[in-house]
């Protein structure tokens, strides 16, 4: 089912690798969604920082910008990829796609 004014996920988690490549990083999907309308989490990680999660909240307003859902806590590593996987569960729909790169956030925003 695709949702009307919005890319296929599947084309714009293509384009996302495509970039991240391009400005030679590396990008990995984690799990498949939905092929047109799954939602996407984003976990940016570098080795400096540990790594953070973005998904797209809807707003009142009707938008649907990226806003940071968890960052992982170098003590506690497990946790993160707790989290990565409880939301898995609960969307079956949810495509997760890693970005291993500098400043992974720029292209996102």
């Amino acid at each position: 089912m695709r949702v009307a004014g919005r890319l296929p996920t599947h084309i714009e988690i293509s384009g996302l690798i495509r970039a991240v490549e391009n400005a030679g990083g590396f990008a990995t999907v984690l799990a498949k969604g939905e092929r047109d309308s799954g939602t996407i989490l984003v976990v940016c990680h570098e080795n400096d920082r540990g790594s953070r999660a973005f998904e797209r909240m809807p707003h009142p307003d009707g938008t649907r910008p990226w806003s940071l859902v968890k960052s992982e806590d170098i003590e506690n590593k497990e946790n993160f990829q707790d989290y990565l996987q409880r939301r898995r569960r609960q969307d079956s729909d949810l495509w997760i796609l890693e970005l291993d790169i500098a400043d992974g956030e720029r292209f996102i925003r």
